[in-house]
């Protein structure tokens, strides 16, 4: 079995585009960086390897066991059918749609993923933001039909490397669009920039990871608009650089919760959208979006942003 992790390769190519990045950013674009968010983003990421490491073994140790009960056997030597590389790589990625969609939805899993949305900058640092947190929501379970179907773990675990990689570079401002053939298929800086907007308008869309096909088959697809300026982070915005709390700010919430709540609304605080309540205290993505949507049918003016209606959030961020 081949020993291969791409993303090793690729840090290098990662620090050398973050700092031209900061030098494009120091001429064109001077707010794109705030040094003490970059430096939580790149603490993001390497607490984010510390924990791949540590708790790595638990979902290997799944994959193997499900991958001897496999439906269809690639031969010993698996990595050498090369047509099987491409369709894995398309279905981890059809895989990736539905695990990240998930973690938007569900907030147990929001709990780590909103690590990735909690910078208000957008800049190739704040690909780096990674959660630490991620094995503990039991994402990974989710590839265990491409195990079931036969594709080796370790060949999902570098199809997966090469599409982490491919994300890093859509995470800026410096690229407005992309040729229009290559809008329409993958994803793009600008398809991105709506998945990391507050934008009542754009909250909850775009979860592609390589290809953009996959949102607009499944109807979550929405376009960036150049008339309304992209605000970013979560619904209810950290304000703190304080990184313990960056990385545990919504399991805190989400306990505390669960703690409070009625016995028969506990499991709900688990597994319903972020900002539900059991009271309708606080504010979903469909609801901030349904109001934003109310006020344009009624031609009054909508704002750009949850934070400019300063809606009731509660400890859920939905973003």
């Amino acid at each position: 079995m081949p020993d291969f992790n791409p993303t090793q390769y690729a840090v290098p190519l990662f620090v050398l585009a973050v700092l031209a990045e900061m030098i494009w950013a120091k001429f064109r674009a001077p707010e794109a960086y705030e040094p003490k968010d970059t430096l939580v983003s790149l603490a993001f990421g390497l607490g984010s390897t510390v924990a791949g490491a540590l708790l790595g073994g638990f979902a290997l140790s799944v994959f193997l066991e499900a991958y001897d009960h496999r439906l269809f056997d690639f031969g010993p030597e698996w990595w050498k059918v090369w047509w099987a590389w491409p369709v894995c790589f398309v279905l981890d990625d059809l895989k990736y749609y539905w695990v990240h969609r998930a973690g938007h939805r569900i907030r147990w899993m929001w709990a780590a993923h909103v690590n990735h949305h909690s910078s208000q900058h957008y800049n190739l640092s704040t690909a780096l933001r990674q959660t630490w947190t991620g094995a503990l929501t039991f994402g990974f379970l989710f590839a265990v039909p491409l195990v079931l179907l036969g594709f080796h773990p370790a060949m999902i675990t570098i199809c997966g490397g090469f599409n982490l990689i491919y994300q890093f570079w859509i995470h800026t401002e410096a690229i407005r669009r992309m040729p229009a053939w290559f809008e329409a298929v993958m994803n793009t800086p600008s398809h991105h920039r709506v998945h990391h907007a507050t934008n009542p308008r754009y909250l909850d869309r775009n979860y592609a990871g390589v290809f953009i096909i996959w949102d607009k088959l499944f109807g979550t697809f929405t376009p960036e608009v150049d008339d309304e300026p992209i605000r970013y982070g979560i619904v209810k915005q950290l304000g703190s650089f304080n990184l313990l709390w960056a990385v545990f700010h919504e399991w805190v919430g989400m306990i505390t919760d669960i703690i409070r709540a009625p016995w028969r609304h506990k499991l709900s605080y688990l597994l319903r959208e972020p900002g539900w309540s059991h009271d309708g205290s606080r504010l979903t993505s469909d609801m901030i979006r349904a109001r934003w949507q109310a006020r344009q049918a009624a031609g009054q003016p909508a704002a750009h942003s949850v934070a400019d209606r300063n809606p009731i959030a509660g400890s859920a961020e939905a973003a």
